[in-house]
């Protein structure tokens, strides 16, 4: 009687996840599997109607990016665009949510404002950027001495240093324009803190600095993981903001962009598969050795 009751409740658990199951078959499971395919076949835009589930498998698509002049230092720059970007991200919505966590006359104004970056629309707030750092009539260089473009000058001279100015650019774009999804994280971690904590630290003649090293921010750290984990899935494979800013010039490519590129200019379907699977391999490597070294962080802190 209890097997027939278990496999009545299976069967029910089942028909009620089902319709799930088939969207993310649908939505998720057969797209991938066909980017795979097409990945290993030497697909163009002109030919992708005879190309079939089976035969004509080839690595010459992976041997052709892997070779490519410009696949590494694209590679680079998503690399630097994604740990610059979800670090300052992380770090101004740290700073922002410790200044506005105090209650004070307009609060929550002010917090509701900060929120309009992340909120606004993508190809307006580019614009805005491209307008104000444009280097004829920018609002930005009317401050500077000598009018600097930002957005379509590859290098550039800082303090007797050589520095990428339009990457540094879109990752602080990057910054500016995700930092309120790493405010709301880690305000609401700060609203549940207990107060007895800092209160304790204060009687015990704790300076500020102190108290957010060995109070606050031990109980910040599992959320400041999870957002950096998020945050880098999402700008790793980051596209709209580095194409409606530069193009992909000026040294900003990234391989999101340059998968758009083999698409949309050389109708290389095939080459574009390859390189996004390329993007997806070395997300899940830079992931896991994160997720190893952040579990082993947790296991010795629970010891």
């Amino acid at each position: 009687m209890s097997l027939t009751l278990q496999k009545q409740e299976g069967r029910a658990g089942l028909a009620l996840i089902s319709p799930t199951l088939v969207i993310t078959l649908v939505v998720v499971v057969l797209p991938l599997l066909w980017a795979v395919m097409l990945a290993f076949q030497n697909v163009r835009l002109i030919n992708i109607r005879s190309k079939g589930l089976f035969g004509g498998y080839t690595l010459e698509n992976f041997r052709y990016v892997l070779s490519e002049p410009g696949f590494w230092p694209a590679l680079v720059n998503t690399l630097i665009y994604t740990v610059a970007g979800t670090a300052l991200s992380i770090a101004v919505g740290l700073v922002a949510a410790l200044a506005l966590r105090e209650r004070f006359k307009g609060r929550t104004l002010v917090r509701a404002s900060i929120l309009i970056p992340y909120v606004a629309p993508v190809v307006a707030v580019a614009f805005l950027w491209e307008t104000m750092l444009n280097p004829q009539y920018g609002i930005v260089n009317t401050w500077l001495s000598q009018p600097i473009a930002f957005l379509s000058q590859a290098k550039g001279t800082f303090l007797g240093m050589e520095v990428p100015v339009a990457l540094l650019t879109v990752i602080a774009f990057e910054a500016w324009r995700y930092f309120p999804f790493a405010f709301l994280f880690i305000l609401a971690r700060l609203q549940a803190l207990p107060a007895d904590l800092e209160e304790a630290a204060v009687v015990d003649g704790a300076t500020p600095t102190q108290r957010f090293r060995y109070v606050i921010m031990p109980q910040l750290w599992r959320i400041v993981a999870l957002l950096a984990v998020l945050r880098f899935v999402f700008t790793f494979t980051k596209f709209d903001d580095v194409y409606l800013l530069t193009g992909g010039g000026a040294g900003t490519e990234v391989v999101s962009v340059r998968v758009y590129n083999f698409l949309t200019s050389r109708d290389d379907i095939g080459a574009a598969a390859a390189q996004a699977i390329v993007l997806a391999v070395v997300l899940v490597v830079f992931l896991a050795l994160y997720l190893r070294f952040f579990a082993g962080g947790e296991r010795e802190q629970n010891r």
